[in-house]
């Protein structure tokens, strides 16, 4: 009996999704929710699971083609079970390599641990992944343990003689360029700057973070001040909280912080959802969850849904300011960025301090200058003297 193996509803607005890697070849067995193929969507990436025991008969759709929610990626054959491989007569050399390679195995992390994004570099490398060793506790190999492998055994090549390399674009990248451009060509987008003086704030991340680490299990990072600040400046200025929608302004109640992460694939913005119920050490553990989940490529729909203001860090990165793009259909966007120190006047003396500039991206059709700088000004105020932000008042 044969069964359709069909592309799953991944949210509603997901129309369709490119076959990135079929993970079984055709007549492979397999069992019941065992991975098949690995689809990526302008999103996520995700694997879709055998629905029930069986061998692949047919592929419909193959590596690089799109295909719509709903479409059939393969045609299965329903089976009980695995069928067992017919056992070979190994030669005596055959099993001492079976042997080595049962002991790098062991020495290293199993490759079945590893990101669908891993196996995926891995195998376009011709990089067997019991020979890369995993960064996390946990020993999954993420990307980014692949690419350092192959950055110190100097294993990838190029042609010195190819001037250019043709590459087609991945659904998550052409769809951070038509988001983009829509924000510019739709939204009348201005941007306003103000530095702060990080002075108190690294004070306390210097005094309370051995504590902090101690009790979370995190280090106590700047970007939970922000968030902090982020929220009660958004309870202030709700215009900056709100979105357009046909003729209507939508006034959000709610605050569900959008935290841009840069990955492999481009930007994503993992949304902290109910930000405002948050504390310091669950803000900067969910930041680095969703931070490692977006590396990794295992967000779901659910982590990228929503969001009603987004942070973006370039500080990172070495950026000394910016102007970021508001995320459609938010209203604002906050830019963070590194810390220098820099001479500034104090009471009438100059003084040294650690400054950074932000920056307020935001849509002129619904915030008015009066209200960007208000918040703007509100976020510099309280991360200047955070008591506010630390006893909650």
């Amino acid at each position: 009996m044969s069964t359709e193996l069909i592309v799953p509803t991944l949210g509603e607005s997901i129309t369709e999704a490119t076959v990135s890697k079929w993970l079984k070849k055709i007549g492979d067995n397999f069992e019941a929710d065992e991975p098949l193929v690995e689809i990526e969507t302008d999103k996520i990436t995700v694997e879709v699971p055998a629905p029930h025991a069986g061998s692949l008969k047919e592929i419909k759709v193959s590596e690089g083609a799109d295909v719509e929610i709903g479409g059939i990626l393969g045609i299965l054959d329903e089976s009980k079970g695995k069928t067992p491989s017919p056992k070979k007569t190994e030669t005596k050399e055959e099993k001492i390599k079976e042997e080595v390679k049962a002991v790098k195995v062991e020495t290293k992390s199993s490759p079945a641990k590893s990101s669908p994004s891993a196996r995926k570099i891995a195998e376009e490398n011709n990089i067997k992944l019991e020979y890369v060793t995993s960064s996390r506790s946990d020993g999954r190999i993420n990307k980014e343990d692949v690419v350092s492998h192959l950055s110190s055994s100097n294993k990838k090549t190029t042609n010195k003689g190819e001037r250019e390399e043709v590459v087609k674009m991945s659904k998550i990248r052409q769809t951070i360029s038509k988001r983009l451009k829509e924000a510019q060509n739709t939204a009348a987008i201005l941007t306003t700057f103000n530095e702060i003086d990080m002075s108190k704030v690294m004070e306390i991340r210097k005094s309370k973070n051995q504590e902090f680490q101690s009790r979370y299990e995190v280090k106590l990072g700047f970007m939970s001040f922000f968030v902090k600040a982020v929220v009660k400046s958004l309870q202030e200025y709700p215009a900056v909280n709100a979105e357009i929608k046909d003729e209507n302004i939508i006034y959000k109640n709610h605050f569900d912080i959008g935290i841009a992460v840069g990955t492999e694939k481009g930007l994503v913005v993992p949304i902290l959802k109910d930000a405002n119920q948050l504390s310091f050490g669950e803000i900067e553990t969910k930041i680095i969850d969703l931070s490692t989940k977006a590396k990794d490529g295992t967000l779901t729909m659910d982590d990228l849904t929503g969001g009603t203001f987004t942070i973006s860090n370039g500080g990172v990165y070495g950026s000394m300011l910016s102007t970021p793009i508001i995320n459609r259909p938010q209203s604002g966007i906050l830019g963070m960025h590194n810390i220098q120190k820099r001479a500034v006047v104090v009471n009438d003396e100059i003084v040294i301090r650690p400054m950074m500039y932000v920056a307020l991206s935001y849509d002129h059709r619904i915030i008015d200058g009066k209200e960007s700088v208000g918040f703007l000004v509100k976020v510099k105020e309280l991360l200047e003297d955070p008591s506010e932000l630390v006893l909650g008042i």
